[in-house]
């Protein structure tokens, strides 16, 4: 009894009972009062999907037998419970509402299939949308192409549905194949500003780092107007500001897809300079990020654009006040997103990526950047932030501004930025590696930053000084690691910062180096099929083999590994460069006290230097004879045995040949080698 009197009370159990019963007379009157109910009430709309409505709703949407008017308030009252929470909009995905609204659009009347494209709009803008739905079925895309034209609601929705199931080059070639560029071309001159808007996201990331679809929508045209002429348009000032943003986007992807020359008046001009007005104070918050992270991607391998960039409208102060931000200084966002954004972060995330593309050709474009007030500290602050997006931002920015020998001399010196750094390659997520241990190698460089000041007096940090800081950190086994790595990129790294450490560095750094990294692998690596890894580790050798006393010290302990190694590459098949760092490995060898019998005692050896004193290439020339220089130096112990033993091979005599050679380099190197015979 109590129960019947809250039904009468409260109608909503009454409105769920009609539509699960099979009076049929009541079904209509109650799914409008249901649609009544739901609209703006969360808790209404959790009641509903509670008591068992939507396997109902989904009933009646797929039965042709059903009137047409009671299919489409189902459809509607299932948009409506979409617009709750991310928990119904699971709810309905799990209920198998996609498919069945998907099937729906096959029918003939447009109210229905509005109403079907109205929720499944709503899903497919949620952030764990099911959108390979949409390509499970090859009839969908080319029957929601077909559709698009029937009204200003089904070019709305289903510009807004292909705008954020595209996220994939599968996704992106799916739409293009099936003619969806030509059906989205005339939307871009459609009165309706809610049409317009998702027809310009859609060609966004259409066109976004595939450059078949860049090239086939900048060839695309409609009445005559290629698309990016219908683009310009909408980059005019006149236009609203939103609009102008996704059509510089546009722009942006067709030029890095290389649809559009960078040198182009239409990207010099108008793109570059909407993004740049897209950054200013009186910008919403969404458009100063986004215009920052697009003019960032827009000139990022392009120098002229980048210096376009740098001197237009103060763009690098205005970029520094991004990393000042306070809630006060902005016009308030427009979003309507319920997700809490952190606007500080975010605007710091997008000034670092703009500052690192920005700088990353230019000296003097760098040097403007780097006299920003607190960079450095700003830059520290955000590798130390827990924001992923902020980290790979300043390690992003910290890379292109250490491309600077300058700036490693100077304002490095200053700063402790290998500390996050570090941090970061030891602890930080995985997708920073690359661009971390690419900034690493910079930083270990000759001339890199001393890591922190050992003392107020020493200002300074020597050589030494340096590589013990890298040791106390662990750097070489954090290097020594990345070397095994899988990723051609990582290995690269890796082996190129140890080269970078091992320059100059003592021998104790050196010997950790080799003990560290171990023989066999670094052997292998010599073996490597990218001749990027081989030329590193080569010169990883190189720099080991420096000093005298090093180098007799490493030959005693490597010795018959390091020449296995050189004679291997010497007889392999490489290019020059190759060969020339190698032979450069025994110019160094050559040059040891002791070690010089590594050579001597090797005629394989020896005759390979003779083969390549002759050899038609002059850098070898150069390389093979500045190696035998180093063996018969006279002033070195043994020197006459030596030159005895290299006069009976008839390298005299090959040298003196030389002495005809047009190439003054050689021409010195072989009068100086003859010199020093006795």
């Amino acid at each position: 009894m109590i129960q019947t009197m809250s039904m009468d009370v409260d109608g909503r159990m009454g409105m769920v009972e009609c539509i699960l019963s099979e009076n049929k007379e009541k079904w209509l009157e109650s799914m409008i009062q249901v649609k009544n109910r739901v609209i703006g009430n969360n808790k209404q709309k959790d009641e509903i999907i509670h008591q068992g409505v939507i396997p109902r709703l989904l009933q009646w949407i797929i039965d042709e037998d059903i009137p047409v008017e009671l299919r489409t308030e189902s459809a509607i009252v299932l948009g409506s419970l979409a617009k709750g929470t991310p928990e119904n909009i699971s709810c309905l995905v799990d209920s198998g509402c996609v498919a069945v609204l998907l099937k729906g659009l096959s029918s003939n009347n447009i109210k229905f299939i509005e109403a079907c494209l109205r929720c499944l709009r709503t899903i497919f803008l949620s952030e764990n949308s099911p959108l390979d739905q949409i390509y499970q079925d090859p009839t969908v895309v080319p029957h929601l192409i077909n559709i698009l034209s029937k009204s200003l609601c089904t070019q709305e929705c289903i510009t807004t549905i292909f705008s954020n199931c595209c996220k994939t080059a599968e996704h992106q070639n799916a739409l293009s194949r099936n003619g969806a560029i030509a059906a989205l071309a005339p939307l871009l001159c459609s009165s309706s500003y809610k049409v317009q808007m998702p027809t310009l996201k859609c060609f966004a990331v259409l066109c976004y780092e595939n450059e078949m679809v860049a090239k086939a929508t900048a060839t695309a045209t409609y009445n005559g107007e290629s698309i990016p002429n219908l683009l310009l348009r909408l980059l005019s000032r006149d236009k609203p500001s939103e609009m102008q943003m996704a059509a510089a986007k546009c722009m942006t992807y067709l030029c890095r897809g290389g649809a559009i020359p960078t040198h182009c008046p239409t990207i010099q001009n108008k793109t570059l300079s909407t993004l740049i007005r897209m950054c200013k104070k009186d910008r919403t918050l969404e458009e100063n990020v986004e215009g920052a992270e697009t003019l960032a991607y827009l000139i990022e391998e392009d120098a002229v654009l980048q210096y376009i960039a740098s001197i237009s409208d103060h763009i690098i102060k205005t970029l520094a006040d991004y990393l000042r931000y306070t809630s006060v200084q902005q016009i308030n966002t427009r979003s309507t997103n319920r997700k809490v954004i952190n606007w500080s972060n975010e605007l710091k995330q997008a000034a670092f990526r703009a500052f690192a593309s920005l700088g990353a050709n230019d000296e003097e474009i760098r040097k403007k950047i780097i006299e920003t007030e607190n960079l450095m500290e700003h830059i520290v602050n955000g590798m130390n932030c827990d924001d992923l997006k902020v980290q790979m931002g300043a390690v992003r920015c910290l890379h292109s501004l250490s491309r600077s020998v300058q700036q490693l001399r100077t304002t490095f010196q200053d700063h402790t930025v290998w500390k996050p750094l570090m941090s970061l390659m030891t602890s930080g997520p995985e997708v920073l590696l690359p661009v971390t241990s690419s900034t690493l190698c910079n930083l270990l460089l000759e001339f890199s930053p001393g890591k922190e000041r050992p003392s107020s007096e020493s200002p300074r940090m020597s050589v030494s000084q340096k590589n013990k800081a890298c040791l106390e950190v662990g750097a070489i086994n954090i290097l020594a690691k990345l070397t095994s790595r899988s990723e051609g990129d990582l290995k690269l790294n890796g082996i190129w910062a140890l080269m970078n450490m091992a320059f100059q560095a003592d021998l104790l750094v050196k010997n950790q180096i080799v003990d560290t990294i171990g023989t066999e692998q670094l052997f292998r690596l010599l073996s490597d099929p990218d001749p990027a890894v081989l030329m590193k580790t080569l010169g990883l050798i190189r720099n080991l083999l420096a000093g005298r006393r090093d180098i007799d010290n490493l030959m005693k302990k490597y010795g018959n590994q390091i020449m296995q190694a050189v004679v291997f590459i010497l007889e392999g098949d490489h290019v020059v460069e190759i060969k020339e760092q190698t032979l450069c490995i025994l110019t160094n060898v050559a040059d040891g006290d002791e070690a010089k019998e590594y050579i001597m005692g090797n005629e394989d050896v020896l005759k390979k230097l003779m083969t390549y004193m002759v050899h038609t290439n002059v850098k070898l020339q150069i390389a093979a004879t500045s190696c035998i220089s180093n063996l018969v130096w006279n002033e070195q112990e043994g020197a006459y045995s030596r030159q005895a033993k290299l006069r009976d091979l008839g390298i005299q005599k090959l040298l003196q040949q030389l002495l005809s050679a047009n190439d003054s380099t050689l021409f010195d190197k072989v009068k100086s080698a003859l010199q020093q015979f006795t």
